[in-house]
């Protein structure tokens, strides 16, 4: 039996005023610190060690990560950062605040932004600072696999691509994997993993700062999952 444990990273200080967040690589709130260091408490209970550690670029998902690590008191000798977990580009939404776009919009059009399969908003212009192309830690990707904007969709073909990759042989080996990452990149993760269907993935959601603890058999099938903190559980839409 192995395992692995998806952390999606504490609040932001964007989460906090309710913008769409995206590529922009804005830092944890001091909510979000603390439910890091929460989350780090509930791994830790576990008493089980972890062989591999991942993130994607943007800040607020390493310092999750970092806070986790400080307070289980691991010093892994690499953390794997790839762009591929970034959470959804949201296109000419990023940076705007939700309440005020829901008034322009309606909310049944935004509720289909951000939970649908395959609706993506307009691009954002590649001349905005909000741009990826126009911020920093971005600059050693691939121009043409930096997005305008993306639906799940195309978030969920870069993240399983990575996944499949980079993830999967570990646990195949038998080998214990931490991710800390983004809602969107963790909806299509779990989307993958419990096989759920295009039309339900909407009413998945993801909390902030409480792992899920996903446990496997030795053929890859999941045994069980459970996230750590029950009292702040979402529906996963899956029972083992």
């Amino acid at each position: 039996m192995n395992y692995l444990i998806l952390v999606r990273h504490g609040q932001s200080v964007w989460n906090l005023k309710k913008r769409f967040t995206g590529w922009v690589d804005v830092d944890l709130s001091d909510k979000g610190k603390l439910e890091a260091k929460k989350s780090g408490e509930l791994i830790k209970k576990l008493n089980l060690k972890i062989n591999n550690f991942f993130s994607s670029y943007q800040k607020r998902a390493i310092n999750t990560l970092e806070l986790i690590l400080n307070t289980i008191n691991s010093k892994p000798t690499q953390i794997t950062k790839a762009w591929e977990l970034n959470e959804r580009h949201y296109g000419e939404l990023t940076g705007l605040n939700k309440d005020q776009v829901k008034k322009v919009y309606g909310e049944k059009k935004i509720h289909i932004f951000r939970r649908s399969w395959d609706m993506a908003p307009a691009p954002l212009n590649k001349n905005n600072p909000n741009h990826p192309l126009n911020i920093k830690i971005y600059e050693n990707i691939p121009r043409n696999k930096i997005p305008d904007t993306e639906s799940l969709k195309d978030t969920y073909k870069r993240v399983i691509y990575y996944y499949l990759k980079n993830v999967e042989p570990l646990i195949q080996k038998g080998q214990n994997v931490l991710i800390s990452a983004h809602g969107n990149t963790l909806r299509a993760l779990c989307k993958k993993l419990f096989n759920i269907s295009d039309k339900n993935i909407s009413r998945l959601e993801i909390p902030t700062g409480n792992p899920l603890l996903i446990k496997f058999k030795n053929n890859l099938k999941i045994d069980n999952c459970r996230y750590l903190d029950s009292s702040r559980s979402k529906d996963l839409l899956v029972k083992f």
